[in-house]
C-alpha cells in the first residue's frame, strides 16, 4: 500500500529509487520523479535505456581500470599520451578532473577506492597487484600518485611508495597546493593542473 504523503504507489516507487542515489534527498527525488512524468514517453524511455546500458554494457580497461566502452580505454590506446608515465587515484572521477586540466598527458592506473580499514578497504580490494605488474612489465619511468590527501589517502600513497620502491622508477606526487584533507573531484581544475605540472618527489611522512 502507498504512502498517504504520495497520490500514487508509482510515484513513490520513483522516488524511493531516486532518492538511493547519493546526494539525492527524497524533495529532490520527487522534483525529478514530477519532471520526468511530464516529459513524452519516448524522452522518459531513452533516459531509462542509457541507465540500463551504463549498467550492462560498462567496462572497464584490462590496463588500467578505467571505465570504457571496449577492453582497452581511448587514453591507453592514443599513441600520442606519454607511455612512460602512469597516474595512479583512486576512481574515474579523479581522472576526469585530471583530465579537464589538460596539463597531463601520460596514461592512468584507477585504484578503485583507498585503502580505509574502518570501511573494510584493504589492498587486495584494490587494483594494486595490476599496477605492480605494469611496473614490472611495461617501459614505466614515473609513477605520479594522485590521491586525496585525507588520512586514508596518505596511508595508501605510502603503502604503493613502499611497494614501487623496488623498481627502478621515479616515484613522485602532486605539489602541495591542494590542502590536506582535500578530495581531488572538489579541487579546482587550475589548481589540480598546477599541482601536477609542479609535482616532487615522493617523501613518505615518518
Amino acid at each position: 500500500m502507498y504512502s498517504r504523503n504520495y497520490p500514487s504507489r508509482l510515484l513513490q516507487d520513483a522516488v524511493d529509487e531516486l532518492s538511493s542515489l547519493p546526494g539525492v534527498g527524497r524533495k529532490s527525488a520527487l522534483r525529478f520523479a514530477l519532471h520526468l512524468l511530464k516529459q513524452p514517453v519516448d524522452n522518459v524511455e531513452r533516459f531509462g535505456q542509457s541507465i540500463i546500458r551504463l549498467s550492462k554494457e560498462t567496462k572497464f580497461c584490462k590496463n588500467c581500470s578505467m571505465i570504457s566502452d571496449n577492453d582497452i580505454c581511448d587514453i591507453c590506446r592514443d599513441a600520442k599520451r606519454d607511455t612512460t608515465i602512469i597516474c595512479v587515484v583512486e576512481n574515474v572521477r579523479d581522472v576526469i578532473s585530471i583530465e579537464n586540466t589538460m596539463q597531463y598527458n601520460g596514461l592512468y592506473h584507477v585504484l578503485g577506492g583507498i585503502i580505509s580499514p574502518m570501511d573494510g578497504v584493504g589492498p587486495t580490494d584494490l587494483t594494486i597487484d595490476q599496477l605492480l605488474k605494469r611496473a614490472e612489465n611495461e617501459e614505466i619511468k614515473e609513477v605520479l600518485i594522485v590521491l586525496s590527501t585525507t588520512m586514508e589517502g596518505e596511508t595508501t600513497s605510502f603503502y604503493l611508495y613502499k611497494l614501487l620502491s623496488k623498481f627502478n622508477i621515479k616515484i613522485s606526487t602532486i605539489a602541495r597546493g591542494i590542502g590536506f584533507g582535500d578530495e581531488l573531484e572538489y579541487t579546482d581544475e587550475i589548481t589540480l593542473g598546477r599541482s601536477i605540472q609542479n609535482r616532487q618527489p615522493f617523501v613518505p611522512i615518518k
